[in-house]
């Protein structure tokens, strides 16, 4: 029998709130657990009541990783036709307990080499693993990480690069446009020639493209517009200067461009005799690269993930539970 039940933990974990920025009960509750199984617990401040995880028995040369922060909004746990349900058993609570339930299968096992990293703020920025990227131990050679990627292997995930173009005109009253100049208008220009812009493609990730999440301008209906701004997440499958070379290109000056995160694609190492398949989305890992090389699977689907509905189905967890087991085995042989 397992020391811990892989899915009333998960539920355990699915029915606190952890919306990311509210994560230090669930954190501390994660501890507490840890440290009845034996293990060396560390918990690793981030900012206020926010702290990472981290448990080892010995010096860990394989590290299982993943977040328990999820996106809003919160709803509990529930059972239905085989599959778990609530926020956070897709992306990452029910991947949590499967990565742990594998640990304690090693150390029964007799591996003591393996370490786990819960961390933080994945959702909004990855600062939880900024921060854990200070204490890697020197040990450590592999970095198994998990995200909902239908249990295979990633080959390959897209970075980010967010911008925020602004656009300036000016002020007039709505009966005499010939005065003004509207940033809306001008801005509105903008975004139609992103459209056709040519952006990089990378051979394994595709084709970058590009969401436009946020845009505003204006004060009132009849006044001209003096002020315009637009957000744009790119998900980028290269260097982000590539990116920042076709946005000059096709903005021409006409708006003012400012950089305001950057998380870069990242090809990742695989093994044979694991399926694998390339993902569109991003992770911790670029920002944890002093924990070794790193490896990317977890149970259930980006598709599921964030969702109103999000769940997994629980034989994926328990697939999932013995591939973090036999991946870190053949890690550390």
């Amino acid at each position: 029998m397992d020391s811990i039940d892989l899915v009333p933990f998960a539920q355990k974990l699915i029915d606190i709130d952890s919306t990311t920025g509210a994560e230090g009960h669930v954190a501390r509750v994660l501890a507490d657990q840890l440290r009845a199984l034996g293990y060396q617990v560390v918990l690793q401040p981030v900012t206020g009541d926010r702290v990472n995880v981290i448990a080892t028995i010995d010096d860990p040369v394989v590290v299982l990783s993943t977040h328990f922060d999820c996106v809003p909004d919160f709803f509990p746990s529930r059972i239905e036709n085989g599959r778990l349900y609530g926020r956070g058993s897709s992306d990452a609570k029910g991947i949590l307990a499967a990565q742990l339930v594998a640990a304690e299968r090693l150390r029964r096992g007799g591996e003591r080499r393996i370490g786990l990293l819960f961390v933080a703020g994945e959702e909004r920025g990855s600062d939880g693993a900024v921060v854990a990227n200070t204490v890697a131990p020197p040990t450590c050679r592999y970095l198994i990480n998990g995200e909902p990627t239908d249990n295979r292997l990633a080959r390959a995930t897209r970075g980010v690069y967010r911008v925020k173009l602004s656009a300036t005109g000016r002020a007039a009253h709505s009966s005499r446009p010939d005065l003004g100049e509207s940033a809306i208008e001008k801005l509105i220009d903008v975004m139609v020639d992103l459209r056709t812009a040519p952006w990089p493609i990378d051979p394994d990730l595709g084709a970058t493209h590009y969401t436009a999440g946020l845009i505003g301008g204006g004060v009132a209906p009849n006044v001209i517009p003096a002020t315009a701004f637009a957000e744009l997440l790119f998900r980028s499958v290269g260097p982000d200067a590539d990116i920042r070379s076709a946005l000059d290109h096709a903005t021409a000056g006409r708006v003012t461009i400012d950089h305001i995160l950057t998380v870069p694609p990242v090809h990742l190492k695989t093994l044979p005799g694991f399926e694998t398949a390339v993902f569109w989305f991003t992770t911790d890992i670029p920002f944890l690269d002093r924990w070794g090389t790193p490896l990317l699977i977890g149970p259930g689907s980006v598709e599921q993930a964030h969702t109103k509905d999000e769940s997994v189905a629980i034989d994926e967890l328990h697939q999932a539970a013995a591939l973090y087991e036999r991946l870190a085995a053949e890690l550390l042989a």
